[in-house]
C-alpha cells in the first residue's frame, strides 16, 4: 500500500516546489512594479520643468517679407520656420542679414532689411523709451552705452552672433570684458529681449 502513495508524493512535491517558486517570483515582480511606479514620480519633476517652457511663442516678422505680422509658432522652431510661415522673403530682401538657423524666442522681432540698406535703418535698436535693444543694435549703437568702447561692442556682437540672442541682461556677463560693474551701468540703458 505504500507503493501507490510513493507514486503521488513525488508529483505533489514538484507541484509544491513550482507553487513556491511562482509565489516568490511574483513577490519579486511586485517589488519591480513598485520601483517602476517611482520612476514616473521622478520624471514628473522633469515634466514640470518642461511645462515652464511655453509650447508656443509669438514672433513678430517685419520688413522685406511677403506677409509681415505676428506669428504663433512652436518654441523649438527656427527663424527659417517663421519666415516660411510669413510667405518667405520678398525679391528685395537681404537674406544675408538674417540667421535662419537661430531658435525663436517669445516676443522676438525678426527684421528683414532691404538689400543695400544698413540693418539699423530698417531695424532701429532704440525703442520709444530710448533704450538700446541689445539683441538688434549695431556696433555704433552699442558704443553709445556707458562704459562700452569699440572692442567691448564688437565682443557683444560676436557673442550674440555665435550664441544667439541674450535672454536676460545677466547673459552679458558671459561676454569677454563685461563684468558686474559694467553690467550695472548698462542695465538702465538696455532692453533685453
Amino acid at each position: 500500500m505504500l507503493d501507490p502513495l510513493k507514486k503521488y508524493v513525488f508529483p505533489i512535491v514538484i507541484a509544491v516546489a513550482i507553487g513556491a517558486f511562482l509565489i516568490f517570483n511574483n513577490d519579486g515582480n511586485d517589488k519591480i512594479e513598485s520601483e517602476s511606479n517611482r520612476v514616473p514620480e521622478e520624471s514628473s519633476a522633469a515634466t514640470d520643468e518642461e511645462a515652464k517652457v511655453p509650447a508656443k511663442v509669438m514672433v513678430d516678422v517685419k520688413g522685406e517679407i511677403a506677409r509681415p505680422g505676428v506669428y504663433e509658432i512652436a518654441s523649438e522652431s527656427r527663424v527659417n520656420d517663421v519666415i516660411q510661415m510669413a510667405g518667405g522673403f520678398t525679391k528685395d530682401a537681404d537674406q544675408s542679414m538674417v540667421n535662419l538657423a537661430q531658435k525663436v524666442q517669445d516676443e522676438m522681432v525678426v527684421m528683414i532689411p532691404k538689400a543695400g540698406e544698413p540693418m539699423s535703418a530698417s531695424a532701429p535698436a532704440s525703442s520709444g523709451n530710448e533704450k538700446v535693444r541689445i539683441n538688434y543694435a549695431s556696433q555704433e549703437e552699442i558704443e553709445t552705452l556707458n562704459g562700452i568702447g569699440p572692442s567691448k561692442a564688437a565682443a557683444i556682437i560676436q557673442y550674440r552672433d555665435e550664441n544667439g540672442f541674450f535672454e536676460t541682461a545677466d547673459d552679458l556677463l558671459d561676454v569677454s570684458g563685461i563684468g558686474e560693474k559694467t553690467l550695472e551701468s548698462l542695465k538702465e540703458d538696455i532692453q533685453v529681449p
